[in-house]
């Protein structure tokens, strides 16, 4: 096996991890705070489709911007029913991931899609108004660091959203572990009766990290079009938020953790392409593509036994509406 096949799969590893790793960090943050967000999927979806739209009618800057803010939007409103009203948050989940993959589709349908390009750039000719693609996120190589074997392709021949992504994993680590602000947001997750009780405004804590989850997969969304697959398929994100949080639970809560995690997920999911080159691509494809969903199902499920949160350390609020005494 030459370096020049290791080279290109390490490089679509880290491109593929950035989208598990920028949808991972939102949701620890809410995770840590006690909400469980299974709005994933719909939420990249929706920032997906609004990165694809935008991209089409403005260009990529823009494309983030505007996914960003529709993401803050559907954090907000899994906030209003899971904090505000105390719904049910398995349920108000999967009802924001049913909302987010139908309003993806709607808005990418052709006759929606040309009537919305058409409203936001007059000028674009009707081929583009037609178009199921986009450019790609440019790379920038980093002069020398490109140059090291398997390392630098892995990590320093990537676009800006790559490297702002795997320098802001470590930094929201400090945040979390490291600082008071970090300290409130777990405690709320672990005892927000407490919280409460020491003038920790559980709610807004929520609500913050709410809106941090559903931006942060938006963005991941946003850029699974933009930086890795830049062709419309309704579905694309392909279950991708589901594993995403499976991504979660097996990095313990950890922003660090995750960084790994993301590339373990990513590697696999490249490793279902290239399975062809060891001979193996007749017999065993569907294995390797199951995988991470396997992986996803075991560990969402492991999450509801009590012993074992405990033993992994789950944030002891996770998914438990908080009611205030008095």
């Amino acid at each position: 096996m030459s370096i020049e096949w290791i080279e290109p799969v390490l490089a679509s590893t880290t491109s593929i991890g950035v989208v598990y790793l920028l949808g991972s960090l939102g949701e620890i943050y809410a995770e840590r705070s006690g909400i469980l967000n299974l709005g994933l999927e719909g939420i990249m979806a929706i920032g997906a489709a609004i990165s694809f739209i935008i991209t089409i009618a403005w260009g990529h800057a823009l494309a983030f911007l505007v996914a960003g803010i529709f993401g803050i939007l559907m954090g907000l409103l899994l906030a209003f029913f899971a904090v505000s009203l105390r719904l049910n948050q398995i349920t108000v989940g999967l009802a924001i991931t049913m909302l987010g993959l139908g309003l993806s589709g709607f808005i990418t349908f052709p006759t929606t899609r040309k009537i919305i390009l058409q409203t936001l750039n007059p000028e674009l000719p009707g081929a583009v108004l037609e178009t199921q693609s986009v450019s790609m996120l440019p790379s920038v190589p980093i002069p020398l660091l490109k140059e090291i074997p398997i390392v630098g392709p892995m990590f320093f021949n990537h676009n800006v959203v790559v490297y702002i992504t795997l320098i802001l994993a470590p930094l929201m680590w400090f945040l979390l572990f490291r600082t008071s602000a970090g300290l409130k947001i777990r405690s709320v997750g672990e005892n927000p009766g407490m919280a409460d009780a020491l003038g920790i405004n559980v709610f807004r804590i929520r609500y913050l990290t709410c809106i941090l989850s559903g931006m942060f997969s938006a963005l991941a969304g946003a850029y699974f079009m933009l930086g890795f697959q830049p062709f419309w398929i309704e579905g694309m994100t392909g279950g991708r938020g589901f594993i995403t949080l499976s991504l979660i639970i097996l990095s313990t809560w950890s922003p660090l953790r995750a960084i790994f995690g993301s590339l373990l997920f990513g590697g696999i999911e490249v490793l279902q392409y290239r399975l062809q080159l060891f001979g193996l691509g007749a017999t065993s494809p569907q294995f390797v593509l199951m995988l991470p969903y396997a992986i996803a199902v075991i560990t969402l499920s492991l999450l509801s036994v009590e012993s074992f949160r405990k033993r992994i350390s789950a944030p002891a609020a996770l998914a438990k509406p908080y009611y205030r005494e008095g």
